[in-house]
């Protein structure tokens, strides 16, 4: 690959290093240069474009990419479409994903142009959650290294990345009791673990009691392996300390076997696992009683999805086993890594708004320009209106401290997160205005509440062209090649746009990621104006009128006239925007 300074009269086919801004359009890193866009570089008055250019042994980006993840992916793993060099693989149902750990690492030492990252092996995961992504260092991988690759992965004669989906396992659950425990306690165990075993996939678990005594206990075991059970956990009134214990004593005494006691797992150290006509028979630790995350629910895990568990894996456990400060697993984890678009029917898309109506309007003069009437209704209406009537799933307004905006809003049913400080500029109040998004949300459409032209239909849009799977994570609004308002960011770059200062907004988040923005094309220019002068506002509400646009008629207003595009991305002023 040759990667340097290219002459433009050289250029084509060169894959550009960086973005470059032309024209009212942005060719994006990796963009294959051609006579056109060429032509435009040129009238900036460049002569020369920085690149690369393929040779006869590199493999492009999306190809190598594709390949690999093809020959990583398992049983139960979906392989996304190749986008900038990057292919995800999701899982296609519930269960514990299953990862060859030194096939991994030894793919990642191969070539430094070729990477994957996996979750851990042995996360239980959900349907649609993303379990590893194959990353091709732009722009190409070296041909040589790529089939080094795939012939490491299919020596190995196994999936490198698969699912063992939660089987319909039938369960049982031994207390052993002694007289000075409280009731509650079995209340509790019961709760604890038989909610792990539904979340498993399990049925029902049977749950008996008997007290903490050998011989009983063998019995009650002895007549559960009569029945069809799949699993016995037993949950001891006292903590198993030996082998010698009432719980593994009771399960040898009846044939059964102990595999492993104690695990290098904390908490859960004082785990047995054994084994009883064929079923698995774990001794609970005393933590097993918590909801919280603890090395019983590994060795639960392996069982409900049939993998087999030895005692070299419980030894295994130990590199990650500190688990004393670590949360609850959270199931699912869609939130923080979206999954897929399915195919057929759209996803339905889970994104919020927020409103930024913070803005002093120094250039309108008082009142605030946002409870001025167009159409019959306050400024911010048109937007809180039009955000409402989208498929966005919350709305959050950040108003400044005067009440007279809020009290503009009227009866909408919006939460409203107030900004005492709008001099420290539009950063804060998008700050205050992501924190309020809420938890399950993907992303979040920022808009602007002096812009009564923006519908519906335009939110929808962004909506519509959302989408990780393919690496659309920004959506920014384009009418005839310009850049408008508003801008969908997946959640990702939330706490990057939250550390931005001053009247930056997200403008330098666009600039910093434009390889995963996707320009949404927009029927008109609604997106293009906002409202910062009297005469603007009257020359808005005076072509509305020659419309005949009644307040509530669900149609876009015309843009605003303006001079400039306002962006998210590139306006001059925004501390006068909402």
């Amino acid at each position: 690959m040759d990667f340097s300074e290219h002459p433009l009269d050289q250029a084509d086919g060169v894959l550009l290093a960086h973005a470059i801004a032309v024209e009212g359009r942005v060719l994006k890193k990796g963009h294959r240069l051609d006579a056109e866009t060429i032509a435009l570089i040129r009238d900036q008055g460049r002569t020369q474009v920085l690149g690369a250019r393929l040779g006869p042994d590199d493999v492009h980006e999306d190809e190598a990419a594709a390949q690999v993840a093809e020959a990583l992916a398992g049983p139960n793993v979906r392989v996304a479409r190749a986008f900038t060099g990057r292919v995800n693989l999701y899982a296609a149902t519930r269960g514990l994903v299953r990862i060859d750990e030194a096939m991994i690492r030894a793919v990642n030492r191969i070539d430094e142009s070729i990477t994957v990252a996996t979750l851990a092996d042995d996360t239980a995961c959900e349907g649609g959650e993303m379990l590893a992504t194959i990353k091709i260092i732009p722009f190409a991988a070296p041909r040589p290294a790529l089939e080094k690759v795939l012939a490491s992965i299919a020596r190995a004669g196994r999936p490198a990345i698969r699912i063992a989906p939660w089987r319909v396992i039938h369960a049982a659950l031994i207390m052993t009791e002694l007289p000075h425990l409280k009731e509650k306690i079995y209340e509790e165990t019961a709760r604890a673990i038989g909610a792990r075993l539904m979340r498993l996939g399990a049925r029902a678990p049977v749950i008996e009691r008997v007290p903490h005594d050998r011989t009983r206990l063998a019995r009650a075991m002895a007549d559960l392996a009569r029945e069809p059970m799949d699993l016995i956990v037993v949950a001891g009134a006292s903590a198993i300390v030996d082998r010698a214990d009432v719980i593994p004593a009771a399960l040898t005494d009846i044939g059964g076997t102990v595999v492993r006691l104690g695990m290098p797992v904390d908490p859960g150290n004082l785990l047995m696992l054994g084994r009883l006509a064929g079923r698995v028979v774990i001794g609970a630790p005393g933590c097993a009683r918590s909801p919280k995350m603890n090395g019983f629910d590994r060795v639960l895990e392996r069982a409900a999805a049939g993998e087999a568990i030895e005692a070299l894996d419980i030894a295994d456990f130990g590199v990650g086993g500190l688990l004393k400060e670590v949360g609850e697993r959270p199931l699912p984890r869609a939130a923080a890594s979206p999954g897929p678009r399915r195919r057929g029917p759209r996803a339905v898309r889970n994104v919020a708004g927020v409103v930024l109506a913070a803005g002093r309007g120094t250039r309108m003069g008082p009142p605030n320009k946002l409870v001025r009437q167009i159409m019959g209704k306050p400024l911010i209406g048109h937007v809180l209106d039009a955000a409402l009537e989208s498929r966005l799933r919350a709305l959050t307004v950040v108003t400044g401290p005067e009440t007279d905006v809020r009290l503009a809003i009227g009866g909408r049913p919006v939460p409203v997160v107030v900004n005492e400080d709008p001099a420290a500029g539009m950063s804060l109040s998008l700050s205050l205005g992501l924190a309020d998004v809420p938890e399950g949300a993907e992303a979040a459409v920022v808009l602007l509440a002096d812009m009564p032209g923006i519908s519906a239909r335009h939110l929808d849009r962004l909506i519509d062209a959302y989408d990780p799977d393919e690496g659309r994570l920004i959506c920014v609004p384009v009418y005839k090649g310009r850049r408008g308002n508003p801008v969908l960011f997946d959640r990702r770059f939330f706490t990057e746009m939250m550390s931005q200062t001053g009247d930056r907004g997200a403008r330098e988040v666009v600039r910093a990621h434009e390889d995963v923005v996707v320009e949404v094309e927009m029927p008109d220019a609604a997106i293009l104006g906002d409202i910062d002068t009297p005469e603007a506002l009257a020359a808005a509400d005076a072509a509305a009128r020659a419309q005949g646009l009644p307040p509530a008629s669900g149609a876009p207003l015309p843009a605003a006239p303006t001079a400039a595009a306002p962006s998210v991305a590139t306006s001059p002023s925004p501390a006068d925007q909402g």
